[in-house]
């Protein structure tokens, strides 16, 4: 009892401390800020080897302990994969100041003036699950968007994420930022405690499997920014040209299998079916994807029967569920009862086809004859990401910078009262745009 008491008062102290400096962090000039990111890119290359060297480790343990493929496809971390990860954190350097951006300027009447003004969060709290290069993203946007941020990475990935965080540390000790504004928490009894921590922490980014971000979700009364499933469908339509749906279909399923913005259901309407099944079975079975059709596919090729599970189902793994739909509202009704509102695609030439799927698909993102794989904060110019939001209320889709601030009001007179504006004798506002 005293033992989980101490955990839980060192808990509050550390989240109270990165309180304290994220408001120092958020006072920072841009350039403040950007040198420490600059700090952090220059030490993380020095240490590539150590991270590579760590990630071996966990990747081993890992394996030893039986972990899945989908699993062990994210915690694994190539020089290549690590370099992309730093060439993103630069390009968060050169993106515009987040911070002190008016977007509010308005004379309410003489002398009185109100602006809305862009400023942090305050502390993220980030749960993560074995992609330990995660870790690096959210806080170099952290810095950036001036918040402070507590992490916590999954035990698959305890080496990696404690070789980084050091590296990250000794960046910082360099800078005008403090060290405290960035914590890193090892053990999953910290999870729950980390939950609690309504008057410290602002916003929890749950990032891992559907189950664990369910748990999140669940357990805290602080605001969730996240999703739980990745269930994205692509839909060949009976105008689409079957060299590019070959393509974008082989690219948005197989590129990176174990992502949330990999398709896991293939729609294909049944003009263009007899076709184009054949066609893209056997190049999905060269690249090694098995596939699971409905009972107009299993009359086309042969396949494995699909069944009502597997349109809810999110494989992260080379699987695929095909399903021929007999029109384009048939697809979209389908997009909208299983998807998980994350992304979906459409492949056709038929420009009235494409906007009504781009307008009636409920997602966060809508593609128009391209691969779901471009779902994703590096490749839509953020930099990076905190994670993917599918809620409807803003952030929603990749999460970069802007959906690390809020803003406040500013109002600024001269003894102005209300009741000079009440009665019968009011005085009129102006509301006059700066």
């Amino acid at each position: 009892m005293v033992s989980n008491s101490i955990k839980a008062s060192s808990l509050v102290e550390i989240a109270r401390k990165t309180r304290e400096a994220a408001r120092q962090l958020g006072a920072l000039s841009i350039d403040e800020r950007n040198s420490a990111i600059e700090a952090i890119v220059q030490t993380l290359e020095d240490g590539i080897s150590d991270i590579i060297r760590s990630n071996k480790a966990d990747c081993e343990i890992a394996k030893n302990r039986g972990i899945s493929k989908p699993l062990y496809n994210r915690l694994k971390l190539s020089e290549t994969k690590l370099r992309t990860t730093i060439q993103g954190v630069r390009n968060i350097k050169m993106m515009p100041d987040p911070l002190g951006v008016t977007q509010i300027h308005r004379e309410l009447d003489d002398g009185l003036i109100l602006k809305r003004k862009t400023c942090p969060l305050g502390v993220l709290g980030v749960i993560f699950e074995a992609r330990p290069e995660v870790l690096i993203q959210i806080i170099s946007l952290a810095i950036k968007s001036g918040n402070g941020v507590i992490l916590k990475g999954g035990i698959e990935a305890i080496k990696s994420c404690q070789t980084m965080f050091a590296l990250i540390q000794k960046a910082l000790l360099k800078t005008s930022v403090d060290h405290n504004s960035v914590k890193l928490l090892t053990t999953r009894e910290e999870i729950r405690e980390l939950l609690t921590l309504e008057n410290d922490v602002d916003l929890i980014i749950p990032r891992g499997s559907n189950d664990f971000v369910r748990y999140v979700q669940h357990n805290t009364n602080i605001p969730v920014l996240g999703h739980a499933d990745g269930i994205c469908h692509l839909y060949v339509d009976k105008q689409a040209d079957l060299n590019k749906a070959v393509a974008i279909t082989v690219d948005s399923k197989t590129q990176y299998p174990a992502a949330c913005n990999a398709i896991e259901t293939l729609l294909v309407h049944h003009d263009i079916a007899p076709q184009f099944l054949p066609k893209i079975a056997q190049v999905l079975k060269k690249n090694n994807v098995e596939l699971r059709g409905d009972k107009t596919c299993q009359k086309l090729i042969n396949i494995t029967p699909a069944t009502e599970e597997d349109w809810k189902t999110e494989y992260s793994d080379l699987i695929l569920s095909i399903k021929i739909e007999t029109s384009l509202e048939d697809a979209i009704a389908h997009i909208n009862t299983y998807g998980s509102k994350h992304t979906d695609a459409i492949i056709t030439e038929n420009k009235i086809s494409a906007a009504k799927f781009l307008n009636q698909v409920d997602a966060a993102g809508v593609f128009h004859n391209c691969s779901t794989r471009f779902s994703d904060g590096f490749r839509y110019g953020f930099g990076a990401e905190v994670g993917i939001s599918t809620q409807k209320i803003p952030p929603r889709g990749p999460v970069g910078l802007e959906g690390l601030i809020t803003y406040k009001y500013q109002v600024a007179g001269d003894a102005h009262i209300v009741a000079t504006y009440s009665g019968d004798n009011a005085k009129s506002f102006q509301y006059r745009d700066i």
